[in-house]
């Protein structure tokens, strides 16, 4: 009888489609993660409905280092339309930096896209974070996409000087998001992490998805928010249809 119901439930579970492989590392954790929360809630065999489209980060990057954002918004675009055809009722971009053209990929498809920084900045209400230090890539710690889309979800941003961007932005290119992990980074990353809690974060997001890589919530003297737990959660509840 419970496995009838977990079939039965699972039926009506809603499709995501994720735009994947910026880097493939993170992107594992997010099909990992959605699945693991949908098999737990709805029980028997079930899993999430989920449609993958997994770009060359090669390509990717590319368009970021030349700073080509109108071609990196229309390759996004593309991908997001195939997976709105192929039968997604929402996407993720599975990146927080890319989420730099999320305007661009949003005007493209006529589903939601599930933003990120929306999704940390409930999750850091959760945790009663008012005040959040950006980690991430340089863009994302430099420029106003996301710490703005934080302030719409009643967070206060913190931003990081230029010397702590560029550290952590060479970190996650460097290092990360070719899968290499060093204790003497760790060590360097949460020395970005208590400067943003001298300037006033009571909490700090880990804004690129490679970062939860290297550090974890418990590492430092404030809240870690983890922006792919943070953002998996947002995509399970709308599959099981909790939230809009």
């Amino acid at each position: 009888m419970d496995e009838e119901r977990g079939r039965l439930v699972s039926m009506t579970l809603r499709t995501v489609g994720l735009i994947g492989g910026m880097s493939y590392h993170s992107t594992v954790d997010y099909y990992l993660g959605i699945n693991d929360a949908v098999a737990h809630a709805v029980g028997g065999h079930a899993s999430a409905p989920i449609l993958l489209s997994s770009l060359d980060f090669q390509q990717v990057r590319d368009l970021q280092v030349v700073e080509d954002w109108p071609a990196a918004g229309r390759l996004l675009a593309h991908h997001a339309r195939i997976l709105q055809d192929a039968g997604a009722h929402a996407v993720l971009i599975c990146t927080n930096l890319m989420h730099k053209v999320a305007p661009a990929v949003q005007d493209a498809i006529d589903i939601p896209l599930i933003h990120i920084a929306d999704a940390v900045a409930r999750a850091a209400t959760d945790r009663g974070v008012t005040s959040l230090g950006i980690m991430g890539a340089g863009w994302t710690m430099r420029e106003d996409f996301y710490a703005d889309r934080l302030t719409l979800g009643g967070i206060h941003p913190v931003r990081a000087g230029a010397d702590d961007a560029d550290l952590t932005d060479q970190i996650v290119f460097d290092e990360l998001t070719q899968g290499v992990v060093l204790d003497s980074s760790k060590e360097k990353l949460l020395g970005v992490v208590e400067r943003l809690v001298g300037d006033g974060a009571d909490g700090v997001v880990l804004g690129c998805t490679e970062l939860p890589l290297i550090l974890s919530d418990g590492d430092a003297t404030v809240p870690l928010i983890d922006s792919t737990k943070a953002h998996v959660r947002a995509a399970v509840d709308f599959i099981l249809g909790e939230r809009d």
